[in-house]
């Protein structure tokens, strides 16, 4: 299985509130971001990716929590500090990190990592180059990047995956 291709879906949180005196890592979901989040679920759930997530990568962060919780995806997840307030780079080196059985992941995090990651390992042959352009405009609450990546995830490097889609649930 370690030559076959991988599927590395990025979720940015959904719409966060901004309540008095909580602070940022703390920041629960706005309704909105309630709704949206449950939408990104039911897109992934509906087949467009195959084999289903396996594996979730998932910041500590309440709103990214609570948007993982709103997807109905109920593939192990593994709550990473490191995803908060992230460099691109230690994203790439967690999504490195990932079991080679895992043929489907979703990480969820947050901005600027999230666009900087997907632009960042896109590249490959058969990207489509209306999404690159897509999320360099702007990478919305709950959008989706979905990327091929060729081979076992601790190969993968900057350029090394294809940008087959990116979806904003509305």
């Amino acid at each position: 299985m370690s030559d076959a291709h991988r599927t590395l879906i990025l979720l940015r949180h959904a719409k966060s509130d901004y309540p008095d005196g909580v602070a940022d890592h703390e920041r629960p979901l706005a309704p909105r971001g309630v709704r949206e989040a449950g939408l990104a679920g039911d897109w992934l759930r509906s087949g467009v990716v195959d084999p289903p997530v396996q594996a979730v990568l998932c910041s500590t962060a309440t709103r990214t929590r609570q948007t993982l919780a709103r997807t109905g995806i109920d593939a192990p997840a593994q709550y990473v500090d490191r995803l908060y307030d992230a460099r691109p780079g230690d994203v790439i080196a967690e999504i490195n990190a990932v079991s080679p059985h895992v043929r489907t992941l979703l990480v969820i995090g947050h901005e600027p990592a999230m666009s900087s990651v997907a632009l960042g390992l896109a590249g490959g042959p058969g990207t489509d180059e209306s999404a690159a352009r897509e999320i360099s405009r702007k990478y919305p609450t709950s959008a989706l990047a979905v990327l091929r990546v060729p081979g076992p995830w601790d190969s993968l490097e900057l350029g090394g995956a294809a940008l087959e889609r990116f979806h904003v649930p509305r």
